[in-house]
């Protein structure tokens, strides 16, 4: 299907048969032709377009049926019945079908169900519609099941020296520091907390707490949010390997957005169809 639901009268012919072919494949039905390159030769000697032609055999005889497809502004009226029925009967076609954007006159109804001609209404979806039909439809529920287990390398303390102590509260309070070296260097606080951590992880002891110092003599520690800074000859982190599951059950309805309605006048079916090109119909209960 196209990527955009602004309809012309090629896009309309496209999906009318695009619509044909996909309810009527359970029931056999294929489509012989469509467009200006779908011809047939009548009685009369004479060549007929077919906007889109389709057959299916009941294992015996094979029957067609002419789709007539109108973008039209007005409604169609008993004369373009009238012509349908012309057509199908000097082709020797089986049965004829109009597909109308706005609709039918009331003398084309009544003609219509006269020659056994089928009428569909074929429209994109209005708000005066939203009442008897959804915007949305849904395709499925996908479930999904999520086994999570975590190895992870958890910092319990982290003393400066002279009993201080820096309290992190969350992971991103790791950067609001910055080392200040003797050289002049300046190191994030970070660098030495994934250095802990992968001395850890290598240890890979999950029965007791782990430590290591880190001698930086002559340093500053700088807080950069607040500005202050802080003697530091060394860092000295107390850490555990901890392991936990995070099992998640997750359940999404995934949905499509509801383009144009398919009424069939006659037999009072309605369809909703979607640009990426699903089809429900309506049933009544």
């Amino acid at each position: 299907m196209s990527g955009t639901n602004k309809l012309d009268w090629k896009t309309y012919e496209s999906i009318t048969k695009y619509i044909y072919e996909t309810l009527g494949k359970q029931s056999g039905v294929t489509i012989k032709g469509y467009g200006s390159t779908c011809k047939v030769v009548g009685k009369s000697g004479v060549s007929h377009q077919i906007d889109v032609l389709t057959t299916h055999s009941d294992g015996i005889h094979s029957y067609e049926t002419a789709i007539e497809c109108k973008y039209w502004k007005d409604k169609v009226n008993k004369d373009i019945v009238m012509k349908v029925s012309s057509i199908i009967e000097d082709a020797g076609i089986n049965k004829g079908i109009i597909v109308s954007k706005n609709g039918f006159t009331q003398d084309g109804i009544e003609f219509a169900k006269y020659r056994n001609i089928g009428l569909v209404e074929l429209r994109e979806l209005e708000e005066k519609d939203m009442k008897d039909n959804p915007k949305e439809i849904d395709i499925e529920i996908l479930e999904l099941n999520i086994k999570i287990h975590r190895t992870r390398a958890e910092i319990t303390s982290i003393d400066i020296g002279d009993n201080r102590k820096i309290e992190i509260k969350h992971e991103f309070d790791y950067f609001a520091y910055i080392v200040m070296l003797e050289n002049g260097n300046q190191v994030p606080f970070y660098d030495y907390v994934n250095n802990f951590r992968k001395e850890i992880k290598l240890l890979n002891n999950k029965t007791k707490p782990l430590t290591a110092k880190y001698k930086i003599p002559r340093s500053k520690l700088l807080n950069r949010q607040t500005g202050e800074k802080i003697d530091l000859d060394e860092i000295l982190f107390t850490g555990q390997i901890t392991e936990s599951d995070d099992n998640r059950n997750l359940k999404y309805t995934i949905v499509d957005k509801v383009w144009l309605l398919m009424k069939s006048i006659f037999d009072e079916r309605t369809f909703s169809f979607s640009e990426s090109g699903l089809i429900i119909e309506h049933k009544k209960i």
